[in-house]
Parts: structure tokens; C-alpha cells; sequence
């Protein structure tokens, strides 16, 4: 149950949220079991590889970040499928506009809310893409996913290739340290594309 601005969270709704938020260690990414890839990168895993690349990168942007809501963002932007699971693309796509949206926010609500107004915070800064170090995190999600499909290439994986769609050059241009690193991915891809 969400908590109002006027109490702080009870300690068994912090405990309740941080069990829930801890099952994302076991949760696989769909998307790559769905290929056949086993065991498949959990969503925490993904979650810290998106902090790695945003403690790699941010540092090297023109226009300074604000590294804290960078970090939380980045181990929050996910946090909904704690309780939704991970909704794969196909499944995503078949949804009304923004329902996606809608269910994540609320589930997000429900989970983060008793952790802190910053987490809160955190997770609807990254929803509405409408701060640079939002749209920073978004262009890190995008990269991890090519960083881990380089690993799962070079650990003699194949059939992922539509996953290189989700590196177009241009979803990284506001930030030239995100470009150089889509440039670096997309010219380690077999065939050098």
C-alpha cells in the first residue's frame, strides 16, 4: 500500500519492498531466453550493468550529470518487474499505447514508494525522459543490452542478431561518450555492421 508524504514508511513495508526488489536476482531477461540463451542475464544483472556504464560514461559527458540520480535511476529503472516480470518486446508491443506505461508506474509505486521519496523520485524522472541524465540512463539500457549480446556472441551464441537493431546510432547522438561506444559495439559485431 502506497505511503502518504506525511509518515515515513513502516520498517515492514521497507523489508516487504527490499524482498521484492531482491527476487530481480533470479528473474531472467526474457528476451534472451526466449532465444534459447541459458541462464539468461537476470534483471539485476542487467540493473548493475546499467550503473557500470553509467559510472563509465557519465563522467565523459560535455554537460555534467548529477551522478546520484544518474546511479538511482540506473538501479531503478526496472524495479517495476519486480512484480510484473519481464514483459518481453513482442508481448510489450501487443499492449494499447501506454499501458505498459501505466502498469509499470504503478507497480513502481507500490514497491518504491516505501524505500524513499528518492526512489520514487528516481523511477518517474527516468519515465519521463524529459531530464538529460534520464535520457542518459535510457542510451545506458540500450548499451548494456549490446555490451551483453557481445558477450553472449563471443561465448558462441548465435540468432540474437535482431537484437543489434536496438543499437541505431542515432538513439545515442545527445551523448557523444554513448556514441562512441554503440560505434565500438556495432564495429565488433560479426561482419563489422
Amino acid at each position: 500500500m502506497p505511503v502518504d508524504d506525511q509518515h515515513d514508511p513502516t520498517p515492514g513495508d521497507t523489508l516487504e519492498a527490499l524482498l521484492d526488489l531482491g527476487s530481480l536476482d533470479a528473474l531472467p531477461r526474457t528476451g534472451w531466453l526466449l532465444r534459447g540463451v541459458q541462464p539468461a542475464e537476470s534483471v539485476a544483472g542487467h540493473l548493475l550493468g546499467v550503473a557500470h556504464l553509467a559510472l563509465a560514461l557519465a563522467p565523459r559527458v560535455d554537460s555534467p550529470l548529477d551522478l546520484g540520480r544518474v546511479l538511482a535511476m540506473a538501479v531503478l529503472h526496472d524495479a517495476a518487474e519486480a512484480r510484473s516480470g519481464d514483459i518481453p518486446g513482442p508481448a510489450g508491443s501487443r499492449l494499447a499505447p501506454g499501458q505498459k506505461r501505466a502498469l509499470e508506474s504503478s507497480l513502481a509505486d507500490d514497491l518504491l514508494t516505501p524505500l524513499s521519496a528518492t526512489a520514487r523520485d528516481a523511477f518517474e524522472e527516468f519515465q519521463a525522459q524529459e531530464t538529460p541524465e534520464a535520457r542518459f540512463i535510457k542510451a545506458c539500457d540500450r548499451l548494456q543490452l549490446g555490451v551483453r549480446l557481445v558477450g553472449y556472441e563471443r561465448a558462441g551464441w548465435r540468432g540474437l542478431d535482431e537484437f543489434w537493431d536496438g543499437l541505431d546510432p542515432e538513439l545515442f547522438a545527445e551523448f557523444a561518450p554513448c556514441s562512441g561506444l554503440c560505434a565500438e559495439l556495432l564495429s565488433s559485431r560479426p561482419g563489422g555492421s
